[in-house]
């Protein structure tokens, strides 16, 4: 009889035992898997950095390389260096308005996102102080063709009677700027929209069962401009994309929050089957 009390005794021992172990094994597998969510949240936020830094880069470099288009036309004389002169300016002005969007999303990523470094900072410090000097430069860029732009009139009244003709040609091709300016816009701009069921059908971009089939409401969509806008914050822990979109051109991912993020990697891609997007959430 004792040693049955012995073995029960031993029994329940082993099986103790045997079950902490599991406990222990699922609770390390716990702690990997929270570990492996934080690396790939961490490596996707880094890449995320990376692109915007590196667009941000190009878009230091295209400001540049007008500058000295503009130096270059300064040199020269009459209407034609004139209008290449305002070409370019206004293509400054436009890469310096998009790099100055560009490093504000840069500092967003850096503020919301988990990765904390001086040396980011110091980077977001250094872009910063980069854009400031190219709009001094751009000030006294102005101020030098003030000067220029004098000259032109003095200019053109020596041949005032070319004047007709460079107005029409100067109005024409203002025109076409305006329409390539507009054409550009309009190709790189697209729409989101992320809802429960309940509110995308209520708008009709959900309609048995069927996405943007009917007269669904444009204006519940958010406009956004593909080349700055490659992340969207779904403040959801349940999202699915109902239109179609290459795999390959995005990630769907949880952040620290776990909540949906969709970072597209490829915009071109991405938008090349639909510039409208529609995510189910709840």
């Amino acid at each position: 009889m004792k040693k049955l009390a012995i073995f029960a005794v031993c029994a329940l021992a082993i099986a103790s035992c045997t079950d902490g172990v599991k406990q222990a094994n699922l609770a390390a597998e716990a702690q990997r898997d929270s570990l492996n969510s934080i690396i790939a949240q961490k490596e996707s936020e880094i890449t995320d950095m990376m692109t915007t830094l590196s667009d941000i880069e190009e878009g230091f470099r295209e400001i540049t390389e007008a500058q000295s288009r503009v130096t270059l036309a300064k040199q020269g004389e009459g209407t034609n260096s004139a209008q290449r002169i305002r070409e370019n300016m206004q293509f400054i002005q436009q890469a310096m308005k998009q790099n100055k969007e560009l490093i504000n999303k840069l500092k967003q990523q850096v503020r919301e996102g988990s990765i904390k470094n001086d040396q980011l900072k110091k980077i977001i410090d250094n872009l910063t102080e980069q854009m400031e000097e190219k709009d001094r430069q751009l000030q006294s860029l102005r101020e030098e063709l003030d000067k220029k732009d004098i000259h032109i009139a003095e200019l053109d009244e020596r041949v005032a009677d070319l004047n007709t003709n460079v107005e029409n040609l100067t109005e024409e091709t203002n025109q076409k700027t305006q329409t390539i300016s507009q054409q550009d816009k309009e190709l790189h701009t697209a729409w989101f929209v992320f809802g429960t069921k309940k509110e995308l059908k209520e708008q009709n971009i959900l309609a048995d069962g069927e996405v943007l089939r009917s007269n669904f409401n444009k204006e519940y969509f958010t406009k956004i401009d593909i080349r700055i806008d490659k992340e969207i914050k779904l403040y959801s822990k349940s999202a699915k994309m109902l239109t179609s979109h290459p795999s390959s051109s995005y990630t769907l991912q949880r952040d620290a929050n776990k909540q949906y993020v969709l970072r597209i990697t490829d915009p071109q891609l991405f938008w090349s089957t639909s510039k409208y997007l529609v995510i189910l959430v709840k």
